[in-house]
């Protein structure tokens, strides 16, 4: 277990530097041409920067436990990001599905 911990920061680290890009992504989105926005180019580099450490995390951790990892991650930064800078609103359903996702890390930490 305690070999596992770096690679699973090493994710989460990604989920946030990926939730970094789909936040420039959303910028990009707003304007009249979003692929020729600056917004854009950033978020297309820091989504491709991810991939070298993607190569060290696949080494040390399951296709499964990464995915779990990541995306529960990004679905709490994404969250995050969507309520507090573009004041997003969650639903019941969507409330829901947060807590069962977390529910789902925790059981795979937990049994893994």
């Amino acid at each position: 277990m305690r070999k596992t911990i770096f690679p699973i920061l090493v994710t989460i680290a990604f989920s946030a530097l990926g939730v970094l890009g789909d936040y420039f992504l959303k910028l990009s989105s707003a304007r009249e041409q979003p692929l020729r926005s600056r917004a854009f180019y950033i978020g297309f580099a820091v989504y491709a920067s991810t991939a070298f450490g993607w190569v060290f995390v696949m080494r040390h951790l399951k296709l499964a436990t990464i995915g779990v990892v990541y995306s529960v991650s990004l679905v709490l930064l994404l969250t995050a990001i969507g309520v507090v800078l573009f004041k997003e609103s969650l639903n019941p359903y969507e409330l829901a599905g947060i807590i069962l996702a977390v529910s789902s890390l925790v059981l795979l930490v937990r049994f893994a």
